[in-house]
């Protein structure tokens, strides 16, 4: 569940008053106004591109086959593109896009185009419109964020706006597994700039994300003994049977839902043959915090338990995978989300401040020193579901802010 969080008070009127004290107009910019209006029907397009080709986690071809799509558009706008290797084997490379201008804000956006989705998803369901919305497989986590990106990019390229020092786009390609491709290379690109812009989508019905929670995987192996289940079942040590122990031990001691640590079993491995007794079983459990020691108190439960086995001669093994931190809401992030909040006003809308439990790169920007603002995609929901949306009223607002925000940051950087 998603929850509109309300934000300090304090920190909210010092981070408007700092804004006002540069000279930040209510008024609509009607140049950048009418340019994302203009603009709505070719992000849509892009958008059907991009959806319809499948680009899920560890999809070498068709990370490529996107990323080579968006890299002739950067290219048409004047960017220096490049592909970054992989840091991880069976992933494409990532995409990074550098605008060069003649002010002082270096500005890093962060986009990822891997989605959760397999093979065939996208001929199966490809994009599509109601009145209201748009869908297809990643259409808001994140393809849609990608568009708003780029799109935001061609205007002010359209608009001759350089009054920035550099800005740069990451094209993430691993990030529905934490990042595991791109991870130092995040860390180096943030340090290298003022300030990190994540595009992720937008909590309905219209907010800005400051607060994530960090992820992790932790996984329980179990090794035991095979045997014929028919003939000679006494001579085996059922791992399946010892992890389902394991599983139970757990139940109930942490939550499955709400704003603060989270644990839910995600996969389940045990057998190949339905007359062999299984002799290697594995859980994932995914974990969501808000403080990195409420991690630390997961993993040293499920540690306690796998040293205590009910099946006898099995040995439990506890695994944990690479985590994103979270992202922790404070006064820079609450200055940048107040300087979006002012330039939202200009077209008369009001964007909400939030957070919620999936993690993002923008929390890896802000670990490496960087202030980072998230959810600034189109708004949207349902999403690694075959339903997943966004919202089509969200494209010319939401397009708006972001070229105002990155025309703001590049002339006045935090």
């Amino acid at each position: 569940m998603r929850t509109i969080w309300p934000v300090s008070v304090v920190s909210t009127v010092f981070a408007l008053i700092c804004w006002a004290s540069e000279g930040a107009s209510p008024h609509r910019n009607d140049k950048v106004y009418q340019a994302a209006t203009d603009e709505r029907a070719g992000a849509l397009e892009l958008l059907k591109e991009i959806v319809d080709i499948d680009s899920g986690t560890g999809d070498v071809a068709g990370g490529a086959k996107v990323e080579a799509l968006l890299a002739a558009r950067l290219r048409a706008l004047g960017a220096d593109v490049r592909t970054e290797p992989a840091e991880a084997a069976e992933l494409p490379d990532n995409l990074v896009a550098v605008f060069h201008g003649t002010g002082k804000g270096k500005i890093l956006i962060i986009a990822h185009i891997d989605t959760v989705f397999g093979p065939g998803t996208a001929a199966g369901r490809p994009f599509s419109t109601d009145r209201e919305r748009g869908f297809g497989p990643g259409v808001g986590d994140e393809k849609g964020g990608v568009v708003n990106a780029i799109t935001a990019l061609k205007i002010l390229h359209d608009l001759g706006f350089k009054n920035y020092a550099t800005i740069t786009l990451l094209l993430d390609d691993s990030e529905e597994r934490g990042s595991p491709g791109s991870r130092q290379l995040i860390t180096n690109l943030a340090k290298q700039h003022q300030v990190e812009f994540n595009m992720e989508p937008g909590d309905p019905p219209d907010a800005l994300t400051v607060w994530r929670k960090g992820s992790a995987g932790i996984r329980i192996q179990v090794k035991g003994r095979a045997a014929h289940a028919g003939m000679a079942p006494q001579d085996g040590r059922n791992a399946a049977a010892e992890l389902v122990h394991q599983l139970a031990a757990l139940e109930g001691v942490f939550p499955h839902s709400g704003d603060g640590i989270t644990v839910n079993l995600t996969v389940l491995k045990a057998g190949e043959r339905t007359n062999i007794i299984p002799d290697l079983a594995e859980a994932t459990l995914n974990v969501r915090f808000r403080r990195p020691e409420d991690f630390d108190a997961v993993l040293s439960k499920v540690e306690a338990g796998a040293r205590t086995n009910l099946v006898p001669d099995t040995r439990v093994t506890v695994l944990h995978d690479p985590a994103y931190p979270p992202l922790t809401e404070n006064s820079q992030i609450d200055a940048l989300a107040a300087r979006a909040r002012t330039i939202y006003a200009e077209i008369g809308k009001t964007v909400e401040w939030s957070g919620n439990g999936g993690a993002s790169e923008s929390a890896l920007a802000m670990a490496a020193g960087t202030p980072a603002l998230d959810g600034l995609g189109y708004v949207g929901g349902d999403f690694h579901t075959d339903h997943e949306w966004i919202d089509l009223n969200s494209i010319v607002p939401r397009l708006y802010l972001f070229t105002r925000l990155l025309m703001e940051t590049g002339a006045k950087p935090p």
